[in-house]
C-alpha cells in the first residue's frame, strides 16, 4: 500500500538514519530526504513542503522547546516528530508542549510509526487546506464589504439582493466556524474527525425516533460544532497523557459555556447554542455547567451526550491510547443509564448501535 507525502529525516547517525529510512520506504512511501545537521534540515524544509518531520532530538542545541519552534516558524501547520534515544526518560517529559506532534522511541515500533505517517500526512493535508481556506475567507470577506456598500446605497432598487446577502453572510459565518471547529478536532491527531462520527450516531437515533428533518439537521449543526468552545482550553490540557488535576478539570468544564458564548451573536444558530451549552448536562443533575437534570436537558442534548460519549470510548484518546471494545463501551453506556444517560435514549441507543 502505497503512502503519499513527503518526510524529512534530520539525523547525524548514518546507521540510524538508514535504518529509519529503509523502515519508512518499507511502508510504501516513496519521498523521504535525509539531512545529516539541523540547519542543512531547515533550508530542506524551505525548498520543499514536506508532510512530516522526523529528528534526532538529541541535536536540539537550544532545548527541545526551540527545535519544533524553528520549523513552525517555516510552516505554522508542519508536524514534527522526535526521535529519542532507547530509554530517554527525559526526553519524553520534555515533550509535551515543546510542539511536537509526536515521538519514537528506539527501537523503532513499526505499528506506531506507519499509525504516525497516515495520520500525520493526512492531518498536514488538512490543516494546510484550512488554513488556505481561511485565508480565501478573508479576502471573501473583503470583497463581501465592499459589495454590502454597494448594495446599502441601492437598498430602495435592489430589495431582493439584502435576502442574497444575508444569505451569503449566514453561509460565511457557518464556514468559518465549521473550519474553526475541524482545526480543533485537528489539533489532537487522536480526536480527528470525533464531530463527524457523534453527528453521524445522532443522526442514526434521531432517525430512529423519527425527529423532524429540520430538528435533524440542527442536531448536525450542533454536533459539528459542540467541542468549539475547546478553542479557550490549552494543549497542555487538552492532550495531557496523565489524570487531570481538579483545576485542569474546571478548565475543561468551561467549553460548553465558551462555546455557547461564540455562537450567540449568530442568531439563526439559537436553538444550536442551547444544544452546544447542554451537551454534557447528566440525567440525574451531575453534570455541567448547569446541574440540569432529567426533562429539563434539551431531547437534543441528551442524545448528544450519549454519542459524544459512546464516539469517544471507542476512539483512542491521548490518555488512553487503546479504544475500548464495542461491547465493553455499551457496557459502559448500560452502567450509566438513569444516572448520566436518559434510560429512553438508552433504550434507543442499544437498538441502533449495530447500526453505528
Amino acid at each position: 500500500m502505497e503512502i503519499s507525502g513527503k518526510i524529512l529525516l534530520i539525523c547525524d547517525d548514518r546507521i540510524f538514519a538508514a535504518s529509519i529510512e529503509e523502515q519508512i520506504l518499507g511502508l510504501g512511501v516513496h519521498s523521504v530526504f535525509i539531512e545529516s545537521t539541523l540547519q542543512a534540515g531547515l533550508e530542506s524544509f524551505k525548498q520543499s513542503n514536506h508532510d512530516l518531520v522526523f529528528i534526532k532530538q538529541s541535536m536540539a542545541k537550544e532545548g527541545t522547546a526551540s527545535l519544533a519552534k524553528q520549523f513552525k516558524e517555516i510552516d505554522p501547520d508542519c508536524l514534527v516528530v522526535a526521535l529519542l534515544a532507547p530509554g530517554n526518560e527525559k526526553g519524553v517529559k520534555e515533550l509535551p508542549g515543546s510542539g511536537f506532534y509526536d515521538f519514537l522511541n528506539s527501537p523503532i515500533n513499526i505499528d506506531k510509526l506507519k499509525f504516525i505517517i497516515e495520520k500525520g500526512v493526512n492531518l498536514h493535508i488538512l490543516l494546510s487546506a484550512n488554513r488556505k481556506f481561511s485565508l480565501d475567507l478573508k479576502d471573501s470577506n473583503r470583497a463581501l464589504e465592499k459589495q454590502n456598500m454597494l448594495l446599502a446605497r441601492r437598498i430602495e432598487d435592489a430589495s431582493t439582493n439584502l435576502s442574497r446577502l444575508y444569505d451569503d453572510l449566514r453561509s460565511t459565518y457557518m464556514r468559518t466556524i465549521k473550519v474553526l471547529a475541524q482545526a480543533i478536532d485537528a489539533r489532537d491527531h487522536y480526536t480527528h474527525s470525533h464531530s463527524e462520527n457523534v453527528a453521524r450516531y445522532v443522526i442514526e437515533i434521531a432517525n430512529y425516533m423519527k425527529l423532524p428533518p429540520k430538528e435533524i439537521e440542527m442536531l448536525r449543526q450542533a454536533c459539528e460544532l459542540h467541542d468549539l468552545g475547546k478553542i479557550g482550553i490549552g494543549d497542555n490540557i487538552l492532550l495531557k497523557v496523565s489524570a487531570l488535576t481538579e483545576l485542569e478539570w474546571e478548565q475543561v468544564r468551561k467549553h460548553p459555556v465558551i462555546g455557547a458564548k461564540i455562537l450567540e451573536p449568530l442568531t439563526f444558530l439559537n436553538g444550536v447554542v442551547d444544544l452546544v451549552r447542554q451537551h454534557h448536562e447528566h440525567y440525574d443533575g451531575s453534570g455541567y455547567p448547569d446541574g440540569r437534570k432529567g426533562s429539563d436537558i434539551l431531547l437534543g442534548a441528551r442524545i448528544i451526550h450519549i454519542a459524544d460519549a459512546y464516539e469517544a470510548m471507542r476512539s483512542a484518546r491521548s490518555y488512553r491510547k487503546v479504544p475500548l471494545f464495542k461491547e465493553e463501551a455499551i457496557l459502559e453506556i448500560k452502567r450509566n443509564s438513569g444516572t448520566q444517560f436518559d434510560p429512553k435514549i438508552v433504550d434507543i441507543f442499544l437498538k441502533v448501535v449495530d447500526n453505528l
